[in-house]
């Protein structure tokens, strides 16, 4: 947990998703997303390489998650 939020990683490999819930959705965001293929929608001028998703019950593609976790695992994490 850091800043409220649950954070997953991989030991010795960083961090490489986090999970923050808000009133009407979850904002998912992948530490290294700008090399996902292709890369989650959510980012400003200042994100870097962080890109994310907001997720609104029953309106989010599973599948597309399910490829961007396992895209993510396999990248060099976010070590702080």
């Amino acid at each position: 947990m850091k800043w409220n939020s649950p954070f997953y990683g991989i030991q010795g490999q960083g961090w490489f998703v986090t999970f923050h819930a808000l009133t009407r959705y979850v904002k998912v965001t992948f530490f290294k997303g700008a090399e996902l293929d292709p890369p989650p929608p959510g980012f400003t001028a200042k994100s870097g390489e962080a890109r994310w998703i907001d997720l609104y019950e029953g309106e989010f593609d599973e599948a597309q998650l399910t490829t961007w976790m396992k895209q993510a695992a396999k990248l060099p994490g976010w070590k702080p």
